[in-house]
């Protein structure tokens, strides 16, 4: 299988949203892992047709969760792969056949910016749905796919290793890490994540042993343990500091102006190039991240 990275040029900016094109090796054969949002649909049809893609050829689109970043174009690319199946994790499947309370959560989030950032989020139509389990196995390009149970980014995340090449897709379990920088940002948006399940989930990666990690924010990396090591330290240390400063009385923006300076002294201290900052801030803005982190920390204190 050849894995081919779309980069979906994501608010006319390259490598922050990626859609990962399989290849079987008999040519006729393609499967898709993450759509994007629609506001990238023209780029993704643009970049199977570069790799010389028909549309009848894609018969898998693989979505990791239902976040729009990662699928808010399935509904709009179900009519143009006619035959195409998409998959997903059970909890996600209602969302995936019915986009409202999708659209109107976002909405809360986002506000007047989510026609511009995402578009229409149309459904995909029921029989054109499968829900995939821990440990199942699909036809994928000529080779399989096995879907695991990743939670903690959200309930509903699946993590897809190609067992042939050892490549783990992780849509937003693996953190953000953009090319060229070693440094991996916590993706913590509001409402679901679970920093218990986020650290189980890494261990159960580490138990995959997967030889790269291909985060859908952005490609592909093969220092597997350094990486997960970094994304699980991390969690724990911005999770102390949000809530300390939770104690402390401090607000929202005070809270996510402090933050990203820590991300930044973060970013520095490793050397990567902090002009990078805004790029990873596409993917996981400060605000959104504190906001997340936030939550968790009140929801978690609420059920003591």
């Amino acid at each position: 299988m050849k894995i081919v990275i779309i980069d979906l040029d994501f608010m006319d900016t390259g490598q922050v949203i990626a859609s990962f094109l399989l290849l079987g090796e008999d040519g006729a054969s393609a499967a898709l892992v993450e759509t994007g949002p629609t506001t990238c649909l023209d780029r993704l049809t643009a970049g199977l047709k570069d790799s010389g893609v028909s549309h009848e050829d894609v018969r898998q689109v693989f979505l990791t969760h239902v976040h729009l970043d990662h699928a808010g174009a399935s509904g709009h690319l179900s009519e143009v792969l006619p035959d195409a199946t998409f998959y997903v994790h059970e909890v996600g499947y209602p969302h995936l056949a019915d986009p409202s309370k999708l659209v109107k959560s976002a909405t809360r989030i986002y506000g007047e910016r989510m026609e511009e950032l995402w578009g229409e989020a149309r459904p995909v139509p029921e029989d054109r749905i499968k829900i995939l389990k821990d440990g199942e196995e699909t036809e994928a390009a000529g080779s399989v796919l096995v879907a695991h149970d990743t939670p903690g980014h959200a309930y509903h995340h699946l993590a897809y290793l190609e067992p042939g090449s050892g490549a783990l897709f992780t849509g937003d379990v693996a953190g953000i890490r953009l090319p060229g920088q070693s440094y991996i940002r916590p993706p913590t948006p509001p409402p679901e994540i679970d920093l218990e399940a986020w650290v189980r989930s890494i261990n159960y990666m580490r138990q995959i042993a997967p030889a790269s990690l291909w985060p859908t924010h952005f490609g592909s990396f093969e220092d597997v343990g350094r990486h997960l090591g970094e994304l699980e330290q991390r969690l724990q240390d911005w999770l102390l500091f949000v809530e300390g400063h939770m104690d402390d009385g401090a607000g929202r923006e005070e809270i996510s102006d402090q933050l990203k300076a820590k991300g930044d002294a973060e970013m520095l201290a490793e050397g990567s190039d902090i002009t990078q900052s805004e790029r990873y801030s596409l993917a996981g803005a400060y605000t959104m991240l504190t906001d997340g982190l936030m939550r968790y920390v009140t929801r978690r204190r609420e059920k003591r």
